[in-house]
């Protein structure tokens, strides 16, 4: 029988990629040495243009051409700008009345984290159990491609899923924060749906995650509600002004698409031939599970390369390097840990 976790009070900041300065000062390593792996985010950003003076001095509008230019790249009839998709994630669940939730795991934690923490019952589903939690719960919550495995799901056994759940008015929510290399695997082109909601994000694929901003894509009354409990002037001016730009890019994301794919590849072989086979991953990131995930990580970063560990799931997942140098520094550090692991053994 399936048991689900609950709410917890005052519960601690789950861990993510990126942290360098604890990773600085733990290892004795300055902040500027370090090669940072583990977030996923495209090291090589949209190159950000000089911002006009005014946008210091003005409350950010609607109407300035963000939301039109995100339902051009999306494909979605209706869109809300958010600070990042991190807030949908925190404000979605307090949208509807503490219910049965599946979240994918292994997965992004911070859904499950948010459901839980208003008062719902969440379940941990593995990608054979999606199936049937549809049948039994109120809400699935899954990333596609997923993080960090990379897994990917067709349109029709997703879209078989949201009819399920919606039957009932359960939701089926989607978050495709690495998504943006693979658009035609997308869902927002189909979120005028009632119970489909879609979270996309500028942090992964524009490299832009300084900047805050993301997207909810879903039916018009939905967006309404999530838009009314959020409240005004959640996407600041500068960000605001970015984003458009970015997403009316069209030369530069076809380009960046076939740089990332090839890529991953390039890493994913590269990881092979240092005996870290990845088994899953997508255009922004490559998943390694293996015994040895913390002894990977730990020598890594003595070498002042930041890895995502994940500990519960024991595996590695390693973003992509930005330059020649960032590939060889890479490059040398696994032959250096795999040359030290015979001497080692040896001892």
């Amino acid at each position: 029988m399936l048991k689900p976790s609950f709410r917890t009070e005052h519960t601690p900041l789950l861990p993510h990629g990126g942290q360098l300065r604890k990773a600085a000062a733990h290892y004795g390593i300055p902040l500027s040495d370090w090669l940072d792996l583990s977030t996923g985010i495209n090291p090589n950003a949209w190159p950000v243009p000089t911002l006009p003076p005014t946008i210091w001095s003005r409350l950010p509008e609607d109407d300035d051409g963000l939301e039109a230019a995100a339902q051009n790249y999306y494909r979605a009839a209706d869109v809300l700008p958010i600070a990042g998709s991190q807030a949908a994630i925190q404000t979605l669940p307090r949208l509807r009345a503490p219910g049965r939730v599946a979240t994918i795991h292994p997965g992004y934690a911070e859904h499950a984290h948010a459901w839980r923490s208003a008062g719902h019952s969440v379940f941990k589903a593995t990608v054979s159990m999606l199936d049937e939690m549809t049948q039994q719960v109120d809400v699935v919550v899954l990333a596609h491609p997923n993080n960090p495995t990379g897994t990917r799901f067709s349109h029709e056994q997703l879209l078989a899923w949201h009819d399920r759940l919606a039957t009932r008015g359960g939701w089926l929510v989607v978050d495709e924060a690495f998504m943006d290399a693979t658009p035609q695997y997308s869902l927002a082109a189909f979120c005028s749906r009632p119970g489909l909601i879609v979270l996309r994000s500028l942090g992964k694929f524009f490299g832009l995650a300084g900047a805050r901003v993301g997207f909810v894509c879903a039916e018009k009354e939905f967006l309404n509600r999530l838009h009314s409990s959020i409240g005004p002037w959640t996407v600041a001016a500068s960000s605001r002004y970015i984003a458009t730009a970015a997403l009316l890019d069209k030369p530069w994301q076809t380009s960046m698409r076939q740089r990332l794919t090839a890529d991953s590849d390039r890493l994913s072989k590269m990881l092979d031939r240092h005996g870290l086979s990845p088994q899953g991953g997508c255009a922004m990131f490559q998943w390694i599970p293996t015994l040895n995930a913390i002894e990977v990580h730990t020598r890594l970063a003595r070498f002042g390369i930041l890895t995502r560990l994940f500990e519960e799931i024991s595996s590695l997942r390693f973003g992509l390097p930005g330059n020649d140098n960032d590939w060889r520094r890479l490059d040398n550090a696994l032959a250096e840990i795999n040359a030290r692991e015979p001497a080692e053994a040896e001892a």
